[in-house]
């Protein structure tokens, strides 16, 4: 069976990222921790981390400690579609807590990877049959950082 796993690159910091994102996600789980061989590699002292494989919304990751030669940037984010604002709010504030806001639902999280908390109701706003109200959706999405159903709603009602 072929299968397709994110593999993130950190720098030291991949079992607390690891943790960090299974505690966001009713099912997330770390799957298992890979320790480097007793020899060490290049990145990991003998018995360290290397490795931690895990699982969130279904999806398994692996989170490597490779060292500080690569960094996260916004060409790869992860979306997370939600239900309401209340889900909006929680992750939301957990993902920009030591992290930082973007605009229009983007955020960097602590460890600098971009995430895009987007409401389900969002993405049927601005797919809106009616090309004036999906506009309205769209343009005030992008006034927004964290989206704000409440006001997308009063946009798409104008």
């Amino acid at each position: 069976m072929t299968t397709i796993t994110p593999f993130l690159w950190f720098d030291g910091n991949a079992e607390d990222a690891a943790q960090f994102y299974t505690s966001l996600f009713d099912d997330g789980r770390i799957e298992e921790v890979h320790r480097a061989p007793s020899g060490g590699t290049p990145s990991n002292a003998p018995g360290s981390v290397m490795v931690v494989l895990f699982t969130l919304a279904g999806q398994r990751f692996a989170a490597l400690n490779g060292g500080p030669q690569f960094r996260f940037c916004e060409a790869v984010s992860f979306q997370i579609q939600v239900a309401d604002q209340a889900e909006v709010d929680r992750l939301w504030a957990a993902l920009t807590d030591g992290g930082e806001p973007g605009p229009c639902g983007w955020c960097k999280d602590r460890f600098g990877l971009s995430w895009q908390v987007t409401p389900v109701r969002l993405l049927e706003l601005v797919q809106d049959p009616d090309p004036v109200r999906a506009q309205r959706a769209f343009t005030a999405m992008m006034s927004m950082s964290r989206i704000d159903l409440a006001a997308l709603e009063a946009a798409v009602a104008d």
